[in-house]
């Protein structure tokens, strides 16, 4: 019988370090947890000031105004909300659409690369609808607080793109066995 060869003691800490160094993501991880918990509060606060100004109420309507910085002096447009059926897919749960003949048809084949592709749209599209409400609403925003939003947008584009080509330059060539 032979001894396995072994790795030598400094080889051997190397993919220890690597993976205890897993653990420096917790804090990460519990702070986008926060964020995420003060994201849905404040969404759940302006949803329902949005249901009340819709049935009538002034003190909602004009904390939706201060809200999102409208200047009394200038008109007020509205912006309309979509609800996009593959984020909740992607990150929430399962809508057992099987057969229905509204189902996406990317539904049914959910994969990592597919993932980060739906997140970095969802974070354009979200970008995008805000730069919109300020473009909206222009007049009472600083030439650089357009011009840093507007930058800001442009890299979350760029950034989906390098994601895009970086999982095609991943992807094995057509044909190969991998």
């Amino acid at each position: 019988m032979t001894d396995p060869v072994k790795t030598p003691a400094p080889i051997r800490a190397l993919p220890k370090l690597i993976c205890a160094s897993r653990w420096l993501q917790l804090p990460l991880y519990i702070g986008l947890i926060a964020a995420q918990c003060v994201y849905v509060f404040h969404f759940w606060v302006e949803l329902v000031h949005l249901l009340e100004a819709a049935f009538g109420s002034q003190i909602a309507l004009d904390k939706l105004i201060s809200s999102i910085r409208y200047k009394p002096d200038v008109q007020l447009t509205g912006l309309n909300g979509t609800v996009i059926i593959g984020g909740y897919e992607t990150f929430v749960s399962r809508m057992h659409l099987d057969n229905h003949p509204d189902q996406p048809e990317w539904l049914s084949h959910v994969n990592a690369s597919l993932l980060k592709g739906k997140l970095a749209t969802a974070i354009i599209g979200i970008s995008s609808i805000h730069l919109l409400k300020t473009f909206i609403n222009a007049a009472n925003y600083t030439e650089q607080v357009l011009m840093w939003q507007t930058i800001i947008h442009v890299v979350f584009l760029l950034s989906a793109m390098a994601i895009a080509m970086t999982d095609k330059l991943m992807q094995p060539p057509p044909g190969s066995k991998h």
